[in-house]
């Protein structure tokens, strides 16, 4: 990967982890102050998302995986977050 795109790459993983975690924050801050299941589901769907954007990174830099299991790993987590974030909007 060029240089151009490591440096594009690693600003738009730090965007989606900034973003990400704000967006976990709030939505766990709601589900504290009025206790709603859903609330806390939408929390915790995001946090998954978000932590795959954080293991995916870290698999890659740290851990020398190949490509295709980082891609594998984060598609897996962004799936089972967006699986949770569902389930939240029809939990009563």
């Amino acid at each position: 990967m060029t240089s151009q795109g490591t440096t594009l790459l690693l600003a738009l993983k730090t965007v989606t982890l900034v973003v990400g975690g704000l967006i976990t924050y709030y939505a766990y801050s709601a589900y504290r102050r009025t206790r709603a299941r859903p609330l806390g589901a939408l929390a915790a769907g995001f946090a998954v998302v978000t932590f795959g954007t954080l293991l995916s990174g870290g698999a890659d830099q740290l851990l020398g995986l190949e490509m295709i299991w980082v891609f594998v790993l984060e598609s897996a987590l962004t799936a089972t977050g967006f699986l949770i974030i569902l389930y939240s909007l029809y939990v009563e």
